[in-house]
């Protein structure tokens, strides 16, 4: 069962504001979110939403991981995506479900009412157009993951991995290309292979590749420090940072 959990009411101090739907409000439009909000968290491996199921809320992860999943008729389950903090769930508009969400890591949910947020968006041009950047951004990263799966080596795809870590885990909108990060990784080896269409093996062997080749160092289990983003960049087959 998820619960309820506290945190300020007052947005402007939320870690996600940023970047979220609501980084273009204005302070109206602000009062008229924080009057629906409200938080849901959900433990490690609980579902948040099934496919099917009607969609009573949609909302923004403000802590924590998910991914979303499709059961095929055969009952294989396949990772389509992760929602990092920022990330909405839902779509104003749609009553049901079609893809699975689950918590990877323990989450917070910031929640809106289907209906009331839905009401908000076709009044509030600030809120509509902020969720169409998103939608779009989510294009994007959908084509680039295309490519990742269709063409890429496996030390690419996992540099290209920890690139969409480093980039969604920045609060800046811009990146030092030659500076040190610390990022933590939102999925077990296991899952990223699951993720990326790999062998546990083949995941393991070229982290070992990428700490030995001095791009990557493990301070523990999770948590990794890249010494030079841009180097770890030129490893993805792509310079976009």
């Amino acid at each position: 069962m998820s619960t309820a959990m506290s945190f300020s009411s007052d947005c402007t101090h939320c870690p996600i504001r940023h970047r979220a739907v609501c980084s273009n409000c204005e302070p109206d439009e602000m009062t008229q979110l924080e009057q629906m909000k409200y938080y849901r968290s959900f433990e490690a491996g609980q579902p948040i939403m099934w496919g099917g199921d009607k969609m009573e809320f949609v909302g923004s992860v403000v802590v924590g991981t998910a991914t979303i999943e499709r059961l095929m008729e055969d009952g294989r389950k396949q990772t389509m995506g992760l929602l990092l903090p920022s990330d909405f769930i839902g779509r104003p508009g749609r009553e049901v479900a079609i893809y699975d969400v689950t918590a990877v890591t323990d989450v917070t949910l910031c929640c809106f009412r289907r209906g009331q947020f839905e009401q908000l968006v076709a009044t509030k041009p600030n809120v509509a157009q902020r969720l169409l950047e998103m939608a779009l951004d989510e294009l994007d990263s959908a084509r680039d993951w295309m490519l990742l799966l269709g063409r890429k080596t496996a030390r690419e795809k996992i540099a290209t991995f920890l690139m969409m870590i480093v980039r969604r885990t920045t609060e800046s909108n811009t990146i030092d290309a030659a500076s040190q990060s610390k990022i933590k990784l939102p999925l077990t080896r296991e899952a990223m292979a699951d993720y990326m269409g790999l062998t546990l093996e083949t995941v393991s062997r070229q982290f070992s590749g990428l700490r030995k080749d001095g791009l990557i160092e493990m301070d523990g289990k999770r948590s990794i420090i890249i010494p030079n983003v841009s180097a770890l960049q030129a490893e993805a087959g792509s310079d976009q940072i």
